[in-house]
């Protein structure tokens, strides 16, 4: 092996991460080597010289957070996380994009070590750090005390070309700059180059000016970007009271003689005659795959070593803090374990039928108060819709810039980013919740699925769930959204029947830590059903029977129904008077597929055929449940502008119907 001096160690470090990323393409055969050849020196800078970060301790709580928004150029990240140190081998490496592997083709939160979120989607890494960077600073409004900062880290992102064309970047953006997130540091490699070609083919903005003009600091960098030169530029922007843009014009596939700058090097493997004309441009000294020279390892070790010591300091301060401020420091350690406070849900809220009618949304509003008082870490906010929505938490004061201990957020109209930031927010240690219309749930979708697929318990409260919300019409009246919903693995959907099914919602949905929820409320009333009648465990179950016929009998026809429609079947069952009839409520279908078998079947007995399933949605999710003979209540077509009982009445979506589909449908399972 080659003899390393200092002079050079530096450069080979940088080029080792480079040579790491195009091997593993290479050997995977599929992949983005392009961009980590790019973007080596950035790496190295923040990982070795400008981020406080720990690899014997990953989840160190007072990190520098770092977000791969670019998450194509996943190899980037591997590299620099092995390099400095962390639980990732090179025989990880060189499983990049296989089976089982901790190196999948993007970054995955929860699979590799040292990643904070799951990126890839364009657009959602960078919109998911500012709900992290808002986060640090409501930790901090929280936590810190006069005397100890145990809340002071930034969080650092590498965006591309890509990630500034898509819509909820400028959303996330506009806010962060509106609230001045000032340790919100996006590095933005403009490289000009998509899988397309040339980026001008249909960008042609000036990204700076227009984050300038959402409230950000901007720096410009030149082209043969330098670890020192990026070192300077990090350590200036620490110091802006904006969030800051740090804008370089990079060169994709650098040092690679044919493909440098061209849309070949994005998403495909260089080929080995390009990759050793490469490590040649790089002087690199050897051509053996995966090679790490002499020397390298202890460089990375030892600077890492010297940004790890802030750990040292904070826990330090954390062990001062801790006895001076115990009920603060349990706090916060809770908050990030995502443990609840003991015996936080001992005053479940609960109403009787004498309390009458209630929208569902308006049951949220009262139960998300009952929350707040016993859930400190419970934040969240709309769309522009608090108002309609009733997600307010009363006498919690709002966040605004320089104004971080409120617990209310005002996104403004801007669903997709809202959801990439609850996202943060709630991967950085609060529950957070964000708001819209259940028809607005389509502009958010990504961010929700990205929620599911890091397990993260994030909670999107819909409202205004259906026909219901009546003269608004069909813009605003959701009908497919619940199936889409419903479609996206572990998404946990809950449509509420009133005011005691709502609140167990609410629980259900704090409790759970490792998958997010979807609420569905009401605009219009639903009776309260009694709450003797619920058992205490109908969203962990999904369904449950509401009413039955005469004990030990089955029934003859079941009737199912969500939300405002269990009403409905209620009153079909009572216009069906001569023969069984058992109501079933099925407030989270999600959690009801998850039963086993034996209580299914007691649910929904296999040898009764004779079912209607109702709600004032698209039937699609309903087939399973209904089997071949039974009917379904629902939307066939987009809603009508009225007042929400003459569009049901218009629509079929009626106790009348219900109680007709049902003899219709025992009719066939009696021939």
């Amino acid at each position: 092996m080659s003899v390393v001096t200092d002079q050079n160690l530096e450069k080979l470090s940088v080029d080792t991460i480079r040579t790491l990323s195009m091997d593993a393409v290479e050997q995977a055969n599929s992949g983005h080597p392009g961009t980590p050849m790019a973007l080596a020196p950035v790496a190295y800078a923040l990982f070795t010289q400008v981020m406080n970060h720990d690899p014997q301790d990953p989840h160190w709580l007072n990190r520098d957070r770092f977000v791969l928004s670019a998450g194509h150029a996943s190899m980037l990240q591997y590299s620099i996380l092995h390099l400095s140190g962390y639980d990732l081998s090179l025989e990880d490496l060189k499983q990049f994009r296989q089976l089982e592997s901790r190196t999948p083709g993007h970054p995955e939160a929860g699979h590799t070590v040292g990643v904070e979120t799951t990126t890839g989607p364009l657009g959602q890494g960078i919109s998911t750090a500012v709900g992290m960077a808002l986060a640090e600073r409501m930790l901090a409004a929280r936590f810190n005390t006069e005397e100890h900062a145990v809340i002071d880290h930034h969080t650092f992102v590498i965006a591309s070309d890509g990630d500034m064309q898509e819509g909820i970047q400028s959303e996330a953006a506009s806010l962060a700059g509106h609230l001045n997130l000032r340790r919100l540091i996006v590095f933005y490699d403009d490289n000009h180059i998509s899988i397309e070609g040339d980026t001008a083919k249909s960008f042609s903005e000036d990204v700076g000016r227009r984050y300038e003009a959402y409230g950000w600091e901007t720096i410009h960098l030149g082209e043969d970007i330098e670890v020192g030169q990026l070192t300077a530029a990090f350590e200036a922007a620490k110091g802006t009271d904006k969030p800051t843009l740090i804008v370089a014009r990079t060169h994709i596939g650098y040092g690679a003689p044919n493909k440098q700058d061209t849309g070949s090097a994005h998403g495909s493997p260089l080929g080995e005659d390009e990759i050793r004309a490469a490590k040649d441009f790089y002087d690199f000294p050897s051509q053996e795959p995966f090679f790490v020279p002499d020397g390298v390892y202890d460089h990375y070790r030892e600077l890492v070593a010297q940004r790890a010591e802030a750990h040292d300091a904070w826990e330090q301060t954390w062990s001062v803090y801790k006895e001076a401020h115990p009920d603060l420091a349990d706090a916060l350690e809770r908050g990030r374990s995502k443990e609840l406070p003991d015996g936080w849900d001992a005053d479940l809220p609960r109403q009787t039928p004498d309390d009458g009618s209630l929208a569902t949304r308006k049951a949220s509003e009262a139960v998300i108060q009952w929350a707040a008082k016993a859930v400190p870490e419970l934040v969240g906010g709309s769309a522009d819709l608090a108002g309609s929505t009733n997600t307010i938490i009363e006498d919690a004061g709002s966040i605004e810039a320089g104004e971080y201990g409120g617990r209310n957020l005002h996104f403004g109209i801007r669903e997709h980013g809202m959801g990439a930031i609850v996202n943060g927010l709630t991967l950085s240690g609060f529950r957070a919740y964000g708001a819209t219309f259940l028809t607005f749930s389509d502009y958010m979708k990504g961010s929700v699925r990205m929620a599911a697929i890091m397990e993260c318990p994030s909670i999107f409260v819909y409202t205004h769930d259906s026909i219901g919300l009546g003269e608004d019409g069909p813009t605003h009246q959701p009908i497919e959204q619940l199936t889409h919903l419903r479609a996206t693995p572990k998404l946990n959907v809950i449509r509420p029947a009133d005011f005691n099914e709502t609140a167990l919602a609410w629980r259900f949905a704090l409790r759970t830590t490792n998958r997010p929820t979807a609420f569905s409320l009401s605009r219009q009333g639903a009776p309260t059903l009694d709450p003797d009648a619920i058992p205490d465990d109908a969203i962990e179950r999904g369904a449950y029977v509401l009413r039955d016929g005469p004990d030990g009998e089955l029934p003859d026809v079941i009737l199912i129904g969500t939300g405002t429609e269990v009403s409905l079947a209620l009153e079909a069952a009572d216009a069906l008077a001569d023969v069984k009839v058992r109501v079933v409520s099925m407030p989270c279908m999600d959690t009801f597929a998850e039963q086993d078998a034996g209580y299914r079947d007691a649910v929904l007995p296999p040898g009764v055929r004779a079912r209607v399933a109702v709600e004032a949605a698209s039937p699609f999710s309903w087939y399973r449940w209904v089997g071949d003979l039974g009917e379904i209540v629902g939307m066939r077509d987009y809603g009508a502008s009225a007042p929400a009982p003459e569009v049901y009445e218009h629509f079929g979506i009626t106790a009348e119907k219900v109680a007709e589909a049902a003899r219709a449908s025992l009719e066939r399972a009696r021939s």
